[in-house]
């Protein structure tokens, strides 16, 4: 008896050290569990749905613990502001809005940015504060206050406190269910959709447990309609639910698993230790890592839900095919982008106009980059710029179209940036990318020859920088810029000489290997501010950037590198073979995973259990947790 409790509290209870992952047995175990109980109450819509919405709040519970009271305190609180919003009129409707949008940004907020804002009011008026978590301080008091009832908790170390109050922890996914809720809120304003009647049915929207903790973001006006479908799963789609779930678990743990284990994050932890081959190496498989793992848990999230008859949005369309920043963009976390599309640039302005609130987001993003960056001239930078374009916007009228629509792209990366957390490495992340698509805008409209001699003229700049003002970012800078002089210069040659063949396969891909080295610097910032304490992100993100920009820029001992290739070999055949599948063609992926979704099921069977069988052979010995898990 003793050991059947002690197997029931291991099973309801929560363990930090032990989340719930996709990559665990005990999860697949907990799905053929819950799926077994689908399949009872599939057939009936309302006990569906409500037997789905328990046993993702409890799914939560399993990687989340006592959080899953926010995951509540959501469900409950939008689900009765959807209804207000709805039966509002005028000024009304816009206050319920309003109203919601505050209470979800503002729990946001105190999760992502409370260490942000202590440090603003430190610096701002010279105030220490001390962080707490105010959740964890009202938890604690009402376990003291009411020990019958929370009689286990209560039996905990009296000098001990059950939750901890000097340290905010982020919840998992708390973005992603944030902005479903945002938008369901939003759709409701907009008449795009009608409050979900149910609260069992509109909990199962806002927790459905493949998505909920790392996406796909889903919109309220394309997953609630499926709420009241009958489930229907063919033979096709059953098949097609395995590939995505077997392709998400080779990606996750043979190739962002193992590369990262057994190189990436050595390199980064510590990269003065390494050479400069080691550190654009680790950069570059990076680029890797972080895609197979994120579209990796979205492949398995598609699958999982598929299977259970629901459709989750495609979240990633092959996005190192980019030829361009902005394209980058729109096949990378696809959701999220057209999210901030709709909800923010779009608002902003778009390609339209620059409205009240681009002014306000540039003053805004102004006064944040000085605040992490500790310096007036970061915001003293940014609102000159602002202020340059806002004279050309009325100089010159016929270019205010295409000056404003910058600023609002420049707006929308820079706060996409910040979503990913308050630290100065995230916002340099977001503006590199903002910069890069409003870079390329300009050089698009360039011709040929103007674009040789633009680039030949960076290239000697920074050639003079180099020799003048010797630092190893001038070196990289000065490689990346010949390497994109040399490539115009030959493209204006063979226009010069009216060369003949076709030269479109062959811009394609000079076009997305730039785009690709362009993202791969970008993801130097993402990376070296990624897994950090956020009290401690400003300071020790920059030391790694700068450490390994360093290593990279200075000299190379080459004798070194065959010794480094096949000290690292398997981590460098995987990665190569990633980045090959990843660029073949997208009818070729399209046939291969028809072939194996209509094969004959004993057939499929059998490539299932061997397929398991290999992935499983590069588990490593701690299952590592999925990058966005964190954001």
């Amino acid at each position: 008896m003793d050991l059947l409790l002690e197997f029931l509290k291991s099973i309801f209870s929560f363990d930090e050290n032990n989340q719930l992952l996709f990559t665990q047995l005990q999860f697949w175990i907990f799905f053929l569990v819950v799926f077994a109980g689908f399949s009872l109450v599939h057939s009936k819509i309302l006990l569906r749905n409500t037997f789905l919405f328990f046993v993702s709040v409890f799914f939560y519970y399993k990687t989340s613990g006592w959080f899953t009271l926010i995951l509540v305190f959501a469900t409950f609180f939008n689900y009765l502001d959807g209804f207000l919003i709805h039966h509002s009129k005028g000024v009304g409707k816009k206050i319920w809005l309003i109203f919601g949008l505050v209470v979800n940004l503002a729990t946001l907020c105190y999760f992502k940015y409370a260490y942000f804002f202590a440090d603003m009011v430190q610096n701002l008026f010279g105030m220490e504060i001390t962080v707490k978590n105010i959740f964890s301080v009202i938890g604690n008091q009402l376990i003291e206050d009411h020990p019958s009832i929370f009689s286990t908790l209560a039996t905990q170390d009296p000098e001990r406190p059950y939750f901890t109050v000097d340290k905010i922890m982020l919840p998992v996914g708390i973005s992603f269910f944030t902005f479903q809720c945002i938008s369901y809120l939003m759709d409701i304003f907009r008449t795009r959709i009608t409050p979900v009647k149910n609260v069992l049915n509109f909990g199962f929207y806002v927790t459905f447990f493949p998505q909920l903790v790392a996406g796909p973001i889903v919109r309220a006006n394309t997953f609630i309609p499926q709420l009241y479908k009958k489930y229907f799963l063919s033979r096709r789609m059953f098949g097609i639910a395995m590939f995505w779930i077997l392709n998400g678990l080779a990606k996750k743990i043979i190739l962002s698993d193992y590369i990262a284990v057994n190189f990436i994050d050595r390199v980064f932890d510590n990269p003065t230790m390494y050479s400069g081959f080691e550190n654009l190496s680790a950069l570059f498989a990076y680029s890797l890592q972080v895609y197979a793992d994120f579209s990796g848990y979205t492949d398995i999230a598609i699958g999982l839900a598929l299977l259970m008859g629901f459709y989750l949005p495609q979240n990633f369309n092959s996005p190192y095919k980019a030829t361009n920043p902005g394209e980058f963009w729109k096949r990378w976390h696809i959701s999220l982008s057209k999210w901030l599309q709709d909800y923010l640039y779009i608002p902003l302005g778009g390609n339209r106009t620059a409205s009240f609130g681009t002014y306000s987001c540039i003053i805004t993003i102004s006064f944040v980059g000085m605040i992490l960056s500790g310096s007036i001239w970061v915001a003293v930078v940014v609102l000159s710029i602002a202020l340059i374009v806002t004279i050309n916007c009325y100089k010159y009228p016929e270019k205010k179209k295409n000056l404003t629509s910058n600023m609002n792209r420049l707006n929308t990366m820079l706060l996409g940036g910040l979503w990913h957390g308050a630290s100065w490495n995230f916002m340099i992340w977001g503006g590199l990318n903002g910069l890069g698509m409003i870079v390329f805008r300009f050089w698009k409209d360039m011709n040929c020859y103007v674009r040789s001699w633009v680039s030949l003229l960076i290239a000697a700049i920074f050639y003079l920088l180099a020799k003048f003002f010797p630092a190893p970012v001038w070196n990289i800078a000065v490689i990346w810029m010949g390497v994109i002089a040399v490539g115009s210069f030959f493209r204006m040659l063979y226009h010069f000489f009216e060369g003949t063949s076709p030269l479109k396969p062959l811009a394609t891909t000079w076009a997305v290997l730039q785009t690709f080295v362009f993202i791969t610097w970008t993801r130097l910032f993402f990376r070296a501010g990624s897994n950090l304490d956020p009290a401690q992100a400003n300071e020790q993100a920059w030391t790694t950037a700068k450490d390994m920009v360093n290593q990279i820029g200075s000299k190379w001992n080459t004798s070194l590198i065959p010794d480094m290739l096949w000290q690292y070999r398997y981590v460098f055949i995987l990665t190569i073979l990633g980045m090959i599948i990843h660029w073949l063609p997208e009818h070729f992926k399209r046939r291969y995973r028809l072939s194996f979704a209509m094969m004959p099921l004993p057939v499929m069977a059998v490539v299932v259990i061997f397929s398991v069988f290999i992935i499983y052979q590069f588990i490593t010995a701690d299952l590592q947790k999925f990058i966005y898990f964190q954001f």
